[in-house]
């Protein structure tokens, strides 16, 4: 339903997000993920939590009163229930095969906006990733590289290898 105008409360009743993001009263529906996104969501939230972390997948996040957008995964030394309300540490966006890598980067602008200081923006197809930490520029990791933000760190070569994926 994009162009749809709903307020906070529905957009916080309705069961479709986190198929939606929120954006001043506006659903902007997100793409529909596959199989592979799934996989790789689900390796990246193990392998963080492996590290002592709270990671999840798709828990939407209020950056700002009328704005909720829907990190493919978070992650920090704790997450608050419902959602996050307070920056996380890492906020990470999986492309899908419609994604364009100039709108994860865009996101990654509103969460560093919000305060978090590192995005990772993942591309398992194929099998690159960038790091893009707040006051700097997206950074390529090749997929014999390692993600880093803080203490986490994410190793792209057990991320992708066959046996993973």
């Amino acid at each position: 339903m994009p162009g749809t105008v709903v307020s906070v409360q529905e957009y916080l009743s309705t069961p479709s997000k986190p198929a939606s993001e929120y954006l001043e009263g506006v659903l902007r529906p997100r793409p529909m993920p596959t199989k592979l996104h799934a996989l790789i969501q689900y390796l990246l939230v193990t392998m963080l939590r492996r590290q002592g972390v709270e990671a999840l997948a798709e828990v939407s996040v209020r950056i700002s009163e009328t704005r909720f957008l829907v990190p493919d995964v978070i992650a920090d030394s704790f997450i608050e229930d419902p959602y996050p309300t307070r920056p996380v540490s890492l906020c990470v966006e999986i492309l899908s095969p419609e994604d364009r890598l100039s709108s994860a980067f865009a996101k990654c602008e509103e969460y560093h906006a919000w305060g978090v200081p590192y995005c990772w923006v993942i591309d398992p197809v194929k099998q690159i990733a960038w790091e893009y930490h707040a006051q700097s520029d997206p950074a390529r990791t090749e997929k014999t590289g390692t993600l880093r933000a803080g203490r986490l760190s994410v190793n792209l070569a057990t991320l992708f290898s066959p046996e993973s994926v």
